[in-house]
């Protein structure tokens, strides 16, 4: 079960997405800025924080969200939105792993945040308390 931070100004679009979210097992929270999600974020990290695409471009150094090894930062804008006409600038795409349109989008954002929580289980991320083991290199 992930946590998974949804940061927007659309409510009823955010409402839809966490309960797409919670029915795949995860446990989604709502924040309407980045920094009340920061604020949120320094006690309990996410997996994922999922970001509207105009506060990303409005605020590209808020995205410097922490997360839990392994998460990443998502960025969205809405599927009733015309198609940005410009790409994300290149700060806040070095931030982000993917851009989704949501809810179109809804399958693909799922399915990638179980990829990362696969991925954080497997390499032993996830647990807390547990860092990735050190390295042992061979002598010379």
């Amino acid at each position: 079960m992930a946590s998974v931070f949804l940061i927007g100004t659309n409510d009823p679009l955010l409402e839809g997405i966490a309960q797409t979210l919670a029915a795949s097992g995860h446990q989604p929270r709502i924040c309407h800025t980045i920094a009340e999600a920061l604020n949120m974020a320094h006690t309990d990290p996410p997996l994922a924080a999922v970001v509207e695409r105009t506060l990303a471009v409005g605020e590209p150094a808020s995205l410097r969200m922490p997360v839990q090894p392994g998460g990443a930062t998502l960025v969205f804008r809405s599927g009733g939105e015309a198609a940005p006409t410009e790409p994300l600038p290149l700060p806040v795409q070095r931030l982000v792993m993917a851009e989704l349109t949501l809810p179109l989008e809804r399958h693909r954002l799922v399915a990638l945040i179980q990829r990362m929580e696969e991925r954080a289980q497997v390499t032993g991320r996830g647990r807390r308390g547990h860092d990735t083991p050190p390295e042992h290199r061979a002598a010379p």
